[in-house]
């Protein structure tokens, strides 16, 4: 596993999932990465109990980090976190907006004392603005950005079923940092980087934003139906088990035709011999490919849709993301024995990837305390 970041120090005053994420590829990619916990520990840690007594937030997001109790209203604690901020290349941190301002360590401070440091703050709605000070949690922003109103069907909204808007920040902010990492190598001068949830997950939206705001049309809500192709969308099979299917082009949807189907002749119905018609009159479309659909397994389904060359996905249950084919895994030590994850989507010249183990609650209190000089815990 490449080791780029090796020799940097990260230190992390953290909870829950955003910063997590961004520390977490910080210390996959070679940093040390020290988390900040306060005395109780990271409430992450308790989001549930299902990974053999662990928290699967935490496992996902925590290895590779050292993990040090601080509770920084104590000024011997307060005295420990600047120790270590003075030899970081890297701070980061999301508790609530002023938080950290009113604890001593805003970051403009920080960097006037260090200016080689890179600070990043990540808040639920940016620096600025009418709602920087709004509590936020993933779900409140997927409804606040727009996203809960064009996710779900026709019969209501609906959450993304992961923490998208908490994994869109964290993603934004590894990037942000790296670039920072690459600036600081030209000009020698670090950075001040503010990341919000609002405002990472509203980039991701800006296709329905450009859609409405300059054809004025809203997209609508379609489950696993696309809006506006048609047939691209999920249909149920004999064994009850769905797969969804995307005609691109009208020779897809010809060769969808006769060798799916075994209808050549519906490719030229009028009803159905554009993508315009076929999107007005997809509930007729519908009819015809959900009892074709119904009449096989999905396995046999799939079969004839890889040999019309087809694109497909099967609707996978978690049974079936456990088992499947394509998954590449990577073993996490942690308090509790080790685990099985899913690996990251990146691969480095094909070696397979080796990541520290997770970290017990102030596994590293006497270490760190005896490395920057602060006695007595």
């Amino acid at each position: 596993m490449s080791r780029d970041l090796e020799g940097l120090l990260v230190v992390c005053v953290e909870q829950a999932v955003a910063a997590p994420y961004a520390s977490c590829r910080l210390a996959d990619a070679g940093a040390r990465v020290i988390k900040v916990e306060r005395p109780e520990g990271d409430f992450a840690r308790n989001y549930d109990a299902l990974v053999h007594g662990e928290s699967a937030y935490f496992v996902w997001l925590n290895r590779g980090k050292d993990s040090v109790r601080l509770d920084l209203k104590a000024p011997a604690d307060a005295a420990l976190l600047d120790a270590m901020i003075a030899n970081a290349d890297v701070f980061i941190q999301n508790l609530a907006p002023g938080v950290m301002d009113r604890l001593g360590f805003a970051p403009d401070e920080l960097r006037r004392r260090h200016p080689r440091l890179i600070t990043c703050s990540i808040s639920g709605y940016g620096d600025d603005g009418p709602l920087r000070d709004l509590k936020a949690y993933d779900l409140l922003v997927q409804a606040e950005s727009g996203l809960s109103s064009i996710t779900g069907n026709a019969a209501g909204p609906a959450r993304v079923g992961v923490s998208v808007c908490d994994i869109a920040a964290g993603m934004t902010a590894f990037q942000a940092i790296l670039q920072a990492l690459i600036g600081r190598g030209i000009t020698g001068k670090g950075r001040h980087i503010a990341v919000s949830l609002f405002h990472a997950l509203a980039d991701w939206m800006n296709v329905p934003y450009l859609q409405y705001a300059y054809g004025g049309k809203a997209p609508a809500r379609a489950g696993l139906n696309h809006p506006t192709i048609a047939p691209y969308g999920a249909y149920a099979c004999a064994d009850g088990k769905a797969v969804l299917i995307a005609i691109q082009n009208e020779r897809e949807w010809a060769d969808f035709c006769a060798g799916v189907l075994g209808e050549a002749d519906l490719a030229q119905d009028p009803r159905f011999a554009s993508n315009s018609l076929r999107v007005e009159n997809r509930a007729a479309l519908d009819d015809v490919l959900t009892a074709v659909f119904a009449a096989r397994t999905r396995e046999d389904m799939v079969a004839r849709l890889a040999g019309a060359r087809i694109a497909f996905g099967r609707v996978s249950g978690m049974d079936d993301l456990l088992s499947h084919p394509q998954n590449r895994y990577v073993e996490v030590d942690t308090p509790s024995g080790p685990v099985r994850c899913l690996a990251p989507g990146a691969v480095f010249d094909g070696a397979a990837p080796h990541f520290g183990p997770v970290p017990a609650l102030g596994a590293d209190d006497d270490a760190i305390r005896r490395e920057f000089g602060t006695p007595g815990a």
